[in-house]
């Protein structure tokens, strides 16, 4: 039987070198699968064309920018997903989407292989692999960059030497992920960490120094999800899409991180998601408000061991799914309207409103109308302490 390989194809310099690679490798044929998740930047029929122009029996481009901001952007926000409390985890949610379309394909032009551009050092090899081996256990998985140890230099060699058509040099030293829920860069003279970001190096965000006028939204949500901004209804990628301009011009979003990787190193990772962030930023907000303490409290913990998940390239583990049932349950409530000033490389909250709020004026004033029974408080106190007091009689006493 000849071998079919189904390529997750970027356009980039690995990807189409991959594709005569694995042909001969194979000795079969490749058909390379895109996804348009709203990066931006090249047109994607020239990346389709270059598949074509490399060797691929097949280019395929899916649309899959709702189906990416719906499915797995949203349960990022509703997650407040941010990997070590900081990143947004713009590239991990994006592969098991990208592994779901690659199976499909696999399924509809007889693949017998799957293969990506990962390499061994990066997380990506184990977010693709390991939704390959729980959604597609049959197809047998191949990475030409990390198993025949490619470097840079090589890749571009044999470019050169076989006529392959890349855009990438190497005077581009960068390795750049990015979708419409934001941007990462790695590589280069950022591997030095005491080099600082340089203003070339950002795309989707301006100079939060340049002096943009303060920018005010109001966010409103409907069950955890954003479904208008400014009072007008939007959906979930175009909620996305237009706080990626509005927060982008302001500069908010800019990360500069050092992060543990799965694998084992720390890597220096610089992103941009001027929208995720925003939204993460007002989602947090209104759940301050929505949520019951004892249940905020714990999301707080499930939240931060849903990002490690996703991040891990668990998507699809029984532990996720659980924890998605137990997110999804604390949103029914997580409904209302989020103001904030957007300026200076800040998402500021100046406002907070909701019919679901646990909010009571009348409780919280200080001033006359106040129905909070202080009386009350001198006995919850003494109960409160009152375990930690007789520990620590009892350990002045053994003294």
């Amino acid at each position: 039987m000849t071998a079919r390989v189904v390529l997750a194809y970027s356009g980039g310099l690995d990807t189409t070198i991959a594709i005569p690679y694995l042909a001969k490798m194979t000795g079969g044929e490749v058909v390379a699968v895109s996804l348009d998740l709203g990066q931006g930047g090249e047109d994607m029929e020239s990346v389709r064309q270059r598949a074509l122009d490399s060797g691929a029996v097949e280019s395929i481009v899916v649309d899959a920018k709702e189906e990416f901001a719906r499915d797995y952007c949203m349960p990022t926000i509703q997650s407040n997903g941010l990997y070590m409390g900081e990143y947004p985890l713009v590239s991990a949610i994006s592969r098991p989407l990208i592994v779901k379309h690659l199976v499909e394909a696999a399924r509809e032009h007889g693949g017998t292989h799957v293969s990506h551009g990962c390499t061994g050092k990066g997380n990506d090899q184990v977010r693709f692999e390991v939704s390959f081996m729980n959604t597609a256990p049959d197809l047998e998985i191949i990475a030409p960059a990390r198993d025949y140890a490619w470097t840079r230099d090589k890749a571009i060699a044999f470019a050169e030497e076989n006529d392959i058509p890349i855009e990438q040099s190497k005077s581009s030293p960068f390795s750049i992920d990015q979708n419409v829920f934001g941007r990462a860069v790695e590589t280069g003279f950022l591997e030095d960490l005491w080099n600082p970001p340089t203003k070339d190096l950002y795309a989707y965000t301006e100079d939060p120094g340049i002096g943009n006028a303060p920018d005010e939204v109001i966010i409103s949500f409907e069950g955890g999800i954003p479904v208008a901004i400014d009072g007008r209804k939007v959906t979930p990628l175009e909620a996305i899409e237009e706080l990626n301009r509005r927060a982008g011009a302001q500069g908010v979003g800019r990360l500069d991180m050092v992060e543990d990787r799965l694998v084992g190193i720390k890597s220096r990772e610089v992103y941009e998601a001027p929208g995720a962030m925003t939204l993460i930023t007002a989602h947090k907000a209104l759940e301050d408000v929505t949520l019951e303490r004892e249940q905020a409290r714990y999301k707080r913990l499930v939240d931060a061991r849903w990002s490690e998940e996703v991040y891990d390239g668990l998507w699809h583990s029984p532990l996720k799914n659980s924890l998605d049932a137990f997110i999804r349950d604390t949103q029914t409530h997580v409904t209302g309207d989020i103001r904030m000033v957007l300026h200076a490389g800040k998402a500021t909250v100046n406002g907070r409103r909701s019919g679901h709020s646990l909010y009571d004026y009348n409780l919280a004033t200080y001033d006359s109308g106040d129905t909070f029974d202080q009386s009350l408080a001198k006995g919850f106190v003494q109960l409160h302490g009152l375990s930690s007091k007789i520990a620590n009689k009892r350990n002045r006493e053994a003294q």
